[in-house]
């Protein structure tokens, strides 16, 4: 036996953990699994690089932007705004977190147009959605969203784990809303699609 320690337990740039079962599911039965419950935040930490003479946010996470700011007493800069944006930690990469099925995210008026052309034929497609979406498909893997950015950011892995392991080879997943409160769900979602 040997032991792991890291901190993520999931293979580089895959879709993240947050049960027991993920991990054990990740790596084999060899490995030894403490069981400490299911995650109760769902995604990430926020990762802030302080080294640059400004605080600059280089992942969202739950931890909210304005509340940083407060702490930090200044502006948190995004990457974006610096001359050499380069990733400081895997989970800063453009495609990561990514489920095995091809992910895009989407609107709700575009969803239900695809599932209106797609009628009965929609087989392996997985949606996660917060509008109520209708399908002749008894094939199709329909998840509801929560309206709340922190239950969504609990889900959020779990469901990709979900419909991967459910077969399906397109997961199409509504676009999280503006605001703060929903940016590291976005962030995730984004990294996901971009990755297929």
């Amino acid at each position: 036996m040997h032991g792991l320690a890291a901190p993520s337990a999931n293979r580089f740039g895959r879709v993240s953990p947050t049960t027991a079962q993920h991990v054990a599911a990740e790596f084999g039965d060899d490995l030894l699994v403490l069981d400490g419950g299911p995650c109760a935040v769902g995604i990430e930490s926020t990762i802030v690089d302080c080294t640059r003479g400004a605080p600059v946010l280089l992942r969202p996470g739950q931890l909210a932007r304005a509340g940083i700011e407060r702490a930090a007493g200044q502006r948190l800069r995004l990457k974006e705004e610096l001359a050499a944006p380069d990733p400081r930690a895997p989970g800063t990469l453009l495609g990561h977190y990514a489920p095995r099925a091809r992910l895009r995210l989407m609107g709700a008026a575009e969803l239900r147009t695809a599932l209106e052309l797609l009628g009965a034929d929609a087989r392996h497609i997985a949606v996660w959605a917060r509008a109520p979406l209708q399908s002749a498909s008894s094939h199709l893997l329909l998840r509801r969203m929560p309206d709340d950015a922190d239950a969504a950011a609990q889900q959020l892995f779990a469901v990709l784990r979900g419909f991967d392991d459910a077969g399906a080879r397109l997961i199409w997943v509504e676009a999280p809303p503006a605001g703060p409160a929903w940016d590291g769900v976005r962030d995730r979602l984004q990294r996901a699609a971009a990755s297929g």
